[in-house]
This record gives C-alpha cells, sequence and structure tokens, in this order.
C-alpha cells in the first residue's frame, strides 16, 4: 500500500504534464487533496470537470498558502518570472518544484534566494504534443526519466520526499548539473522539435507552390512532424532559454546535414553507406 508523502498538492498549470502527474498523485494514493490553478479559466474548470482537481483556486498566491507541495508546470518564461515571488511566501515544510525542459535560468534566478533549499529543480523527459487538460494521461511518467537538477542545493528531507514521489509514480531518477541538463536538452529534445518545425515548414512550402501534394505522405513524415504540433507558447521560451545550447546542437546538425548533402551530390555510394551505418 503506498503512503501519503503530502497533505495537499497545488498544480499551477493544468495541462498535459501537471495534468498527468495528477492522476497518478491520485491513483497511487499519494496525497490527500490536489487543487489547481491555470493562466486560462477554461483550463482550471476543464480540470476540474475532469477530476483531476478537487478545487481551483482564483490566485497563483492562494494555490500557494494552500498547499504543502508546488508543483510549477507553467511555461518556463512564466517560470522564471513566478518562482521567486513564490519563495517569498513559503512557510517552513512547504517545498516547491518545476518541471521545466530549461534548468539553468530556472536556478540562477534563486540562486541566492532565503529558501532556496525548498524548491527542487525536476524535468520528467516525458510528454506528448498535446497540451490542456484533456491532454492529460495515467502513467506518463512510468520508465521514464525524471532528472533532478542541482540536488544538493535543495534540502535533504524534503529532496527525498520529492524523490519518493516521482519514484512510486513509476519514474526512473537521474541526476544532473542545470548546465549539463540544458547541453543535454538541446540535444534530445529542443532540437529535434526545431527539425519537426524546419521539416515541416519544407513541406508546407513546397505544397504552396504546387510542387507536391502531403495528403499522400506515409508514416515517416508523420512521425517526424508529429511533435511541430506542440504548443508555441511552451516551445518558443524553452528555444529563448536554451539558447547558447540549442544553437550548438543546430550547427552541429548543418554539418552533419551539409556532408550528407555533399555525399549524395557526388553519387558516393560508400560514403553514403558509412554515413548511413
Amino acid at each position: 500500500m503506498q503512503t501519503t508523502l503530502f497533505k495537499s498538492v497545488g498544480i499551477a498549470g493544468i495541462g498535459l504534464i501537471g495534468g498527468s502527474l495528477a492522476k497518478d498523485l491520485r491513483t497511487f494514493g499519494l496525497v490527500g487533496r490536489i487543487l489547481g490553478w491555470n493562466r486560462t479559466l477554461s483550463h482550471a474548470e476543464r480540470a476540474l470537470e475532469l477530476g483531476l482537481v478537487d478545487e481551483t483556486l482564483p490566485t497563483l498566491e492562494a494555490l500557494v498558502d494552500a498547499s504543502e507541495l508546488i508543483v510549477l508546470a507553467t511555461p518556463v518564461d512564466i517560470l522564471v518570472k513566478t518562482l521567486p515571488a513564490i519563495l517569498d511566501r513559503l512557510r517552513p515544510g512547504q517545498v516547491v518544484i518545476d518541471v521545466g525542459s530549461t534548468k539553468q535560468a530556472i536556478v540562477e534566478a534563486v540562486a541566492q534566494h532565503p529558501n532556496r533549499k525548498q524548491f527542487v529543480a525536476c524535468h520528467p523527459m516525458a510528454g506528448t504534443e498535446k497540451s490542456g487538460p484533456d491532454a492529460a494521461v495515467e502513467n506518463l511518467f512510468r520508465n521514464r526519466f525524471t532528472l533532478l537538477i542541482n540536488p544538493a542545493e535543495s534540502d535533504p528531507e524534503l529532496l527525498c520526499r520529492v524523490s519518493s514521489m516521482w519514484s512510486q509514480v513509476g519514474a526512473v531518477l537521474a541526476t544532473m548539473s542545470a548546465q549539463e541538463h540544458d547541453q543535454t536538452a538541446a540535444l534530445l529534445s529542443h532540437m529535434p522539435h526545431v527539425l519537426a518545425y524546419a521539416l515541416l515548414r519544407t513541406i508546407k512550402e513546397a505544397e504552396r507552390n504546387q510542387a507536391l501534394n502531403a495528403r499522400f505522405a506515409g508514416g515517416g513524415l508523420a512521425s517526424m512532424t508529429r511533435i511541430a504540433h506542440s504548443p508555441i507558447s511552451m516551445w518558443r521560451p524553452i528555444f529563448k532559454q536554451n539558447k547558447v545550447a540549442l544553437l550548438d546542437a543546430i550547427d552541429t546538425f548543418i554539418k552533419h546535414l551539409s556532408i550528407f548533402r555533399e555525399v549524395i551530390a557526388k553519387d558516393d555510394d560508400e560514403r553514403l553507406s558509412e554515413l548511413m551505418k
């Protein structure tokens, strides 16, 4: 039987990640009461209709005050702006986590905050291109990595409770620095989104020029461009916050793409086979 880890959890941003976590917290009996807040009122109302949360609160401040664990699942640009003020409001025993896809800017924003130890930076490496409360699914985090960033900067007891929560919803835990995280995420997560957007723009341009009819596309194109349907409000700030590492990743990809172009242009079958291998 699972143990209740937190009496109350407040989720700011009840979409794919926040909503899926709410489902698992309830399924595994890890919390007493789940509260929610969302910038978009209709999303908050929908989360309540779906039973993702027990109650929605009118302001982020009210959510923080009423929650033992605060989960910040907002876009990373909003997260950086609001996290210091959230830490200002904390009482002893409360803990804040985020689930953002960038980390350097976030940890730097609160590096000198007196309540820094009550913040645990997290990144569950899970998700889909869908968004909003209806995108929430059970077991989203099972057998997927959740990265704990700069763990030594968090209170050991609070870190242990947060780690236990992720483990009990099925996540595989790993730790790394914020710098290592952003470099890793640039290659494994952020650049694939750039490529998907760029590839889909290439297809759309050819359609506009009547050079092709995209309705004949096979499954390969759908697989490669699925994530291009991810919400702009989430991904634009990620690209901006992780600009340096992302540009390095894009430049490296361009180098490899240029090599492929050169080899194909030269009809160099042996070299092409080597590159593909």
